[in-house]
């Protein structure tokens, strides 16, 4: 299998994973508050790739020295992507926030194009537009638009938004300096310090540090948080990375839109929601946009390839 297919089927995996991590969101919080969850969820995330670290069935190759220049990825994701849309859907509607992230291939594009010098037609850039468009279409008919939170809302929700283009650009430069499994077993302790301390210190400034573990008596928020921990933040991270290693950050982001239809399907075969008429067109624009963004720049490579072919042979 080439490594094109290969991280092509991560990313679709990626987005599986993290379709089916909104329910898995609601039934934590349930139990626990948004701190509390993000701080248990990242320890499941952090102590399961340590275990195989420990025993030495993984190796690390990174240095102390290598962790400085890993530490702005690490800021940007998990850390103040989770902590600015946590805080942003207090002030903001779950549908204007879903509008607003589904904008994240097109910053990720204009990052990727300003600092990683990636090329992309114009085709391209109507594919990931159409995308983008299906995931606000299918919120917008739901009835909710942008402009039912206050503008702090609209704000955190977008400045996460733009967390996360970040860290596919800086990811994808970072894996070629570092192996993927160190890039993410660095993102993931950082995940974990930093909303361990988060809860800590809300858990102190209420006196209820007691209660820090006392989500764990309930065997759905145990099995939630597991969900969440080892695969909707360890396994994303590590496909996301490998995928960042094989090919361009802003063909990877469009796949992320993938995970509204997964969740749209969840909620149906789990929720009993309803699926709509304007669900299907979102779907079919969804997918649109993303094989096009990728079967278009496939062929664009390989015109390319057979041009310098020709020009080879005729030289």
């Amino acid at each position: 299998m080439k490594d094109q297919q290969k991280a092509m089927i991560a990313a679709v995996l990626n987005a599986l994973i993290i379709g089916l991590s909104f329910i898995f969101v609601k039934m934590a919080l349930v139990i626990a508050s948004p701190t509390d969850t993000l701080a248990h969820r990242f320890t499941m995330s952090f102590v399961a790739p340590t275990i195989p670290v420990l025993f030495g069935w993984v190796r690390l190759s990174i240095r102390a020295r290598d962790i400085l220049r890993l530490l702005p990825l690490a800021l940007l994701y998990p850390a103040l992507f989770f902590a600015l849309q946590t805080f942003g859907l207090v002030y903001t509607s779950s549908s204007e926030a879903g509008i607003i992230q589904a904008t994240v291939p097109i910053f990720t594009m204009v990052m990727a194009t300003c600092f990683l010098k990636e090329s992309s037609t114009w085709l391209q850039k109507l594919a990931t537009l159409l995308s983008v468009v299906g995931v606000i279409y299918i919120f917008a008919m739901k009835g909710m638009s942008v402009g039912t939170g206050n503008s702090m809302g609209t704000i955190l929700i977008l400045l996460s938004a733009l967390s996360l283009a970040g860290y596919s650009v800086l990811a994808k430069k970072m894996t070629k300096s570092f192996h993927y499994i160190d890039v993410t077993y660095m993102v993931t302790i950082i995940g974990f310090l930093s909303f361990n301390a988060m809860a800590v210190y809300r858990h102190a400034a209420e006196g209820s540090l007691s209660a820090y573990f006392a989500p764990f008596a309930h065997t759905q928020f145990i099995a939630s948080i597991l969900f969440l921990g080892v695969l909707s933040s360890l396994v994303t991270s590590l496909l996301t990375n490998f995928a960042l290693s094989k090919m361009e950050a802003s063909r990877l982001s469009v796949f992320g839109n993938l995970s509204t239809l997964v969740t749209m399907a969840a909620g149906v075969l789990f929720l009993q929601e309803q699926l709509a008429y304007y669900h299907l067109i979102g779907a079919v624009m969804i997918i649109a946009g993303v094989v096009g963004t990728n079967f278009l720049r496939a062929k664009s490579s390989v015109s390319k390839q057979q041009l310098r072919t020709k020009s080879q042979s005729m030289t």
